[in-house]
């Protein structure tokens, strides 16, 4: 066969090939126009959708909650030319469709799929119900008990750290030592790793972890990275797999270690008379009913998944907590009154102690529904969902539960953008509808850890308010919220912190 010839052949493929590509996604954005003719929302440019209006990223929250005003039920938002979601604001349009077993959309999580595998998160089906149901025991009450002094023991070095930082500097940026102090607790607790990190300053994870969230965010934005091929050649693909190297060596050394002590038999024996099983042995240990356990790529999936989850959003959760009671010093000096009263001449917090903290769980609740770690979820639908007024989403379609914008819409909420704890006061709630509060999302496939991120804040919570009196730094930029998967600020977090004496209640 002659040169001209391959080259004939070759052109006809290419050429055929780009053709079948157009057909198809010409009959992907004909069937998104169908299904999401019947909600009204912004107007997309013909090739960019609606991308170039969420940018600069620092604005991003202004445009959204214009919109949500403008289309106060849902609204289509289209990235780029040929793909689309629904965005749900409202309650109503939330329950349909977090009620159901519908599995996370392919568009939203398969990027972060080479990061943290295919576990908890991602998972669907049988084998994500297996998987939810060899977990659950993790997180049983009596092993939550036993987290707490762990969580004490990081806070106490995070305190200590500030102690020194404000001899010298005026303020502190809370968000690398925050996150700092919640990886160093989640490998306490979860994995029976003491790593130090908060004192030998190996943040190259949570640096790693910063960086992954702000590429797969980014990455949503970005023309290139609506195609993988084109992604894995462009400089941002180029930087998510070394950030993703980093964060696996990670996960990998905990994993190896514990693996290594388990094939000691004196450690095996501890791990057999413990009245617990941690996250960790869970995960090496535990077998089905055919006696068959988790394969090692399953063991890193689920690792990876929950070293970013239990530390990442309980990191954003107490940086934005302690914000807002920088800002309304009322409500900091009532909660430090209620920590006092309950510790009376103790100066750390036990277990015992948690439920009694009424009034602080109602400022992390507000705080919560104000900045919600995870500001949103996505669900790509396994069958036609129809909504109260009539509406109906179809089979495929990709639905944005945008949990921000649900705690922010007017019609649920008075004076949405007001800090007000008693909102979330027993009176106050009785009529509150059921999918208006979501930081944990709802329905089956809710957070698995909320009840440790619960205790984690309050513990935090407790500890800084006996030690510091917290305020504004007028000096430096205020906080502007970025959904970067968790919400994080653009401008960081800056707080004044005032040594106080402690004294017995």
């Amino acid at each position: 066969m002659d040169l001209s010839r391959v080259w004939h052949l070759a052109a006809v493929f290419c050429l055929t090939y780009i053709l079948i590509k157009v057909i198809q996604l010409h009959r992907g954005r004909q069937m998104l126009l169908k299904a999401l003719n019947s909600f009204p929302g912004p107007a997309p440019h013909w090739l960019y959708g609606n991308l170039r209006e969420l940018s600069p990223i620092s604005a991003i929250y202004r445009k959204v909650e214009r919109w949500s005003c403008l289309y106060p039920f849902a609204y289509p938002l289209w990235f780029g030319r040929f793909t689309a979601c629904l965005i749900i604001t409202h309650p109503d349009y939330a329950k349909p469709v977090l009620a159901g077993m519908e599995p996370k959309d392919s568009y939203g999580y398969r990027n972060i799929i080479p990061w943290i595998g295919k576990g908890l998160l991602v998972l669907h089906g049988p084998k994500w119900a297996q998987h939810r149901k060899l977990l659950t025991p993790g997180f049983h009450f009596s092993v939550l008990k036993s987290y707490v002094p762990l969580i004490v023991d990081s806070v106490k070095v995070m305190l200590n750290k500030w102690e020194e930082l404000i001899m010298q500097e005026k303020s502190v940026e809370l968000s690398e030592h925050v996150s700092l102090m919640t990886l160093d607790s989640i490998m306490k607790c979860a994995f029976s790793h003491n790593s130090n990190c908060q004192i030998y300053k190996e943040n190259s994870y949570v640096q790693a972890v910063f960086e992954l969230c702000f590429l797969l965010y980014a990455r949503m934005f970005y023309i290139v990275g609506q195609s993988d091929f084109l992604y894995w050649f462009s400089p941002h693909g180029f930087r998510f797999r070394k950030a993703c190297q980093v964060a696996h060596l990670h996960t990998e050394k905990i994993i190896k270690e514990r693996k290594k002590a388990l094939k000691v038999e004196d450690e095996l024996q501890k791990i057999e008379k413990k009245r617990y099983l941690d996250f960790l042995d869970i995960l090496l240990c535990s077998k089905d009913e055919n006696g068959i356990g988790l394969s090692d790529e399953e063991v890193r999936a689920e690792v990876d998944t929950f070293m970013f989850e239990g530390h990442d959003t309980t990191a954003s959760g107490i940086s934005w907590l302690l914000y807002c009671l920088a800002q309304n010093p009322e409500h900091q000096q009532r909660c430090r009154e209620e920590i006092k009263t309950i510790l009376g001449d103790r100066d750390t917090i036990e277990w015992d102690d948690l439920n009694k903290m009424t009034y602080c769980t109602l400022c992390i609740k507000e705080t919560l529904r104000l900045y919600p770690a995870v500001p949103g979820v996505s669900r790509e639908l396994s069958k036609p969902v129809t909504f109260f007024d009539g509406k109906t989403l179809s089979e495929g379609s990709w639905a944005v539960i945008s949990i921000h914008l649900i705690h922010k819409n007017p019609s649920i909420w008075d004076n949405p953008e007001v800090f007000d704890p008693l909102r979330f006061s027993p009176e106050n709630m009785s009529n509150r509808h059921s999918h208006a509060f979501l930081p944990f999302s709802a329905g089956p496939r809710n957070c698995i850890g909320q009840q440790f991120a619960m205790n984690e804040m309050k513990v935090a919570l407790a500890m800084t308010l006996l030690r510091f009196e917290l305020s504004l730094d007028l000096s430096k930029p205020q906080p502007v919220p970025i959904p970067q998967i968790v919400l994080r600020s653009h401008t960081g977090i800056h707080l004044c912190l005032k040594k106080l004496e402690f004294s017995a209640a």
